[in-house]
C-alpha cells in the first residue's frame, strides 16, 4: 500500500474520532449544567485547557465564557481541533482516496460534514443537547459502515489504528478533566457533587452502564480502572491501546512480544504497561500525573507510525563508487 494513502485512511479515521470526542469532552460540562449549580457549572476555561488549545482560544477570544468555548470547540474554523474543522480535514482526506474506501464510507463522511457545515451557521444553544448527540451517532455510523464495507486489509488497520490511538488519547483527557480539574475543593470529595461528576462523565463516555452492570456503585477508583485498565470496555485505554497494537502486527507481519521497528516497540511498551499495572499503583504516582505521561507516550507513538510508514524517505544512494 502507497504510505500516501495508508497516511489518508489514518487520518480519516482518527480525524472522525476527535470530531465525536470534542463532542463528548463539551457534553461532559453541558451534563453536569443539568445536575449542578451555577457555582460549579462553569468549567469552561479548565475544558480548553485540557484540549491543549488554550493558548490559541485566548488569542481569539481574551475571555472565556461558555458561548466562546462551544463556538472554539464546535464551529471555529480557526482552531483545526474544533468539530467543524477536523471534519473537513477528514472529508478531505476521504476525498483523495475515494479509489480505495466504499462509497457508502465517502458519502456517510461527505452527510457528516455537511451536517455539521450547516449547523455551524443554523445552530442555537438550546440545540445543542441534539447536536452532540448527533455527532456521537454520525461517528458510530461511520466506524459501522467502514468495518462491514471495506476489506479487513491493510488499509483498515491502519483506519482502525488511527481511530484507537485517538480514542485513547480523549479518554485519558476526559477522565483528566474530572479528578484533575472538575473538583476544586477537597472538601468536596465524596460529597453528592463529586458522585454527579463521576456519573457524568461515564455517560460522556458512553461506559455508565457497562460500568453500573460491572460494579453497580459509582466509586471514584473503580470508576478510573474502568476507563484505564479495564480489557474489555471498547473505550478504555488498555482495550484501545492493545488492538492498535493488534493491527500494527498484522500490518507488519511481525510476531507479537517482539518489534522490527519504533513503533512496534513503543505501543508494545505502552501495552504492557497497561497490562501489567493495578490502580494502586497509578494512585499512588498520582492519576494526574499518570495520565499526562500517558499522553506523551501517544505522542510519541504516533511519531513512531509517522515515520515508519509514511515519511518519505531519501532514495538510496550509490554504494559504488566509480
Amino acid at each position: 500500500m502507497l504510505s500516501r494513502v495508508a497516511n489518508s485512511i489514518y487520518w480519516l479515521c482518527r480525524y472522525i474520532e476527535r470530531a465525536e470526542n470534542v463532542a463528548r469532552f463539551v457534553d461532559v460540562n453541558l451534563n453536569l449544567l443539568l445536575d449542578t449549580t451555577d457555582e460549579y457549572s462553569q468549567q469552561w476555561d479548565p475544558l480548553v485547557i485540557t484540549t491543549g488549545d488554550h493558548e490559541l482560544f485566548l488569542k481569539l477570544y481574551h475571555t472565556t465564557t461558555k458561548e466562546n468555548a462551544i463556538k472554539f470547540l464546535t464551529y471555529d474554523e480557526n482552531n483545526p481541533n474544533s468539530i467543524l474543522s477536523t471534519l473537513k480535514i477528514a472529508r478531505e482526506n476521504a476525498r483523495t482516496i475515494r479509489e480505495v474506501i466504499s462509497s457508502e464510507m465517502w458519502e456517510q463522511v461527505n452527510k457528516y460534514y455537511l451536517f455539521v457545515k450547516d449547523s455551524s451557521i443554523n445552530h442555537s444553544l438550546e440545540d445543542l443537547y441534539h447536536f452532540y448527540s448527533k455527532v456521537k451517532m454520525e461517528s458510530h455510523l461511520f466506524t459501522g459502515i467502514t468495518d462491514t464495507t471495506m476489506s479487513h486489509g491493510e488499509g483498515w488497520h491502519f483506519g482502525r489504528m488511527g481511530r484507537l490511538l485517538e480514542r485513547a488519547d480523549k479518554s485519558s483527557r476526559i477522565l483528566d478533566v474530572k479528578y484533575f480539574i472538575l473538583l476544586p475543593k477537597l472538601e468536596d470529595v465524596g460529597t453528592p457533587l463529586d458522585y454527579i461528576q463521576w456519573g457524568a462523565l461515564l455517560k460522556s463516555a458512553s461506559a455508565f452502564e457497562m460500568y453500573k452492570k460491572k460494579h453497580r456503585r459509582i466509586i471514584p477508583d473503580n470508576v478510573a480502572e474502568f476507563l484505564i485498565l479495564d480489557k474489555e470496555f471498547p473505550r478504555s485505554m488498555r482495550y484501545c491501546v492493545n488492538n492498535a497494537l493488534e493491527s500494527l502486527y498484522t500490518v507488519t507481519g511481525t510476531q507479537e512480544d517482539t518489534f522490527s521497528n519504533k513503533a512496534e516497540q513503543s505501543l508494545g511498551r505502552l501495552s504492557s504497561e497497561l497490562d501489567y499495572t493495578q490502580i494502586e499503583e497509578i494512585q499512588s504516582r498520582g492519576l494526574h500525573e499518570f495520565l499526562d505521561e500517558f499522553q506523551t507516550d501517544l505522542n510519541i507513538i504516533d511519531d513512531n507510525i509517522h515515520h515508519t510508514f509514511f515519511a518519505l524517505k531519501p532514495p538510496l544512494q550509490n554504494m559504488v563508487q566509480s
